[in-house]
């Protein structure tokens, strides 16, 4: 057999090596292609999706997926709905895995408006696959695509016994943005897994409605540090974000430094006056970041009273916590000139 890595100099090179009769051989080219970046590659990659091995017909949709156009698009659909990739061995009253589903999700992220129209309908009926795989990806693919049809089968999944699969459920209804999936998401807000919660929490931060808001309060005082992360984060861009203050400044006494990150963050957007003092003792934390970000929510704020909580680290060991302190005091001094004070 030739040499696999050998190079190509025109794309013409590469049609007898597609033809080789060893598959590996065949995947080579596949991935030289790719490689090339050359747009007169997709000619030759649609071809190859009629191969007849479920390898090289896997390798095709990744090479697919590093192409712009609605040429690399009609051929990835051809992969979409091909049969067994030869690395996922399943019983066979399964479904058959699409080879081409995880380079469909990486393409549509890129270019949704091209994959939209040729890939949405053959990715739907995937989302109730017998394989957790095959329902993952294919939710996270239509994800980008903003497709409303794809409200139900995401509602539906959010009852899915896999985790993973429920977390890409709510990353489809978070990016729909509908408030009328508001109730479904704030019932996943206590699933039993901390991710599917993180994610229910964060993609609530679109909802004008009251429960929604009510949900992400709540998770402050979730046991995972992580949903009380992305709760008090989420808070600062909520639109009734303001109605948590209280939670947030409680959050301020959190045992992870980086929940109180978020909160003095989500404070400072909000400029609440009534936190300066609260905000202020973040910046005693030994943790360099909270204190430069406690320095910046002063800074926002502006308020007077954060003064003497800024002069002790105006000398601060770390550089970038005494320029925040420096521009702070630069905001508080301006605004009292701009009160006349």
């Amino acid at each position: 057999m030739a040499d696999p890595f050998e190079s190509y100099d025109d794309l013409d090179d590469f049609e007898d090596r597609l033809q080789a009769a060893d598959a590996s051989e065949r995947r080579v080219a596949i991935i030289a292609l790719a490689n090339s970046g050359d747009p007169a590659a997709v000619v030759h990659l649609d071809r190859m999706t009629l191969d007849p091995d479920p390898g090289v017909r896997q390798q095709v949709a990744l090479a697919l997926g590093e192409f712009d156009g609605p040429d690399a698009a009609a051929a990835l659909v051809k992969v979409v709905v091909d049969g067994e990739p030869s690395d996922m061995k399943l019983p066979p009253d399964h479904l058959p895995v699409p080879a081409g589903l995880p380079s469909v999700d990486t393409m549509v992220k890129r270019k949704p408006d091209v994959v939209r129209p040729a890939c949405a309908d053959a990715i739907l009926p995937f989302v109730s696959h017998s394989h957790a795989f095959v329902r993952m990806a294919s939710l996270r693919a239509l994800k980008e695509l903003r497709r409303k049809d794809s409200l139900k089968p995401a509602l539906d999944a959010l009852r899915d016994v896999d985790a993973s699969v429920r977390v890409q459920a709510i990353g489809v209804i978070g990016f729909l943005k509908l408030e009328e999936s508001i109730p479904a998401l704030t019932s996943v807000t206590i699933d039993t897994d901390a991710h599917v919660r993180r994610a229910a929490v964060s993609a609530l931060a679109f909802s004008h409605m009251k429960p929604a808001t009510d949900s992400i309060t709540r998770a402050l005082a979730d046991t995972d540090w992580m949903v009380r992360e992305v709760a008090a984060e989420t808070l600062g861009t909520n639109v009734n974000g303001i109605y948590a203050v209280d939670s947030l400044i409680s959050a301020l006494n959190d045992d992870f430094w980086q929940v109180r990150l978020k909160a003095v963050r989500s404070l400072g957007k909000m400029k609440v006056a009534r936190a300066v003092p609260a905000i202020g003792a973040c910046l005693a934390h030994p943790q360099a970041n909270l204190r430069k970000e406690g320095a910046a929510a002063l800074g926002e704020i502006a308020d007077p009273v954060g003064g003497k909580f800024l002069e002790p680290i105006l000398d601060d060991p770390d550089p970038e916590v005494r320029k925040n302190a420096r521009w702070a005091m630069q905001q508080i001094v301006a605004k009292k000139g701009a009160l006349g004070n």
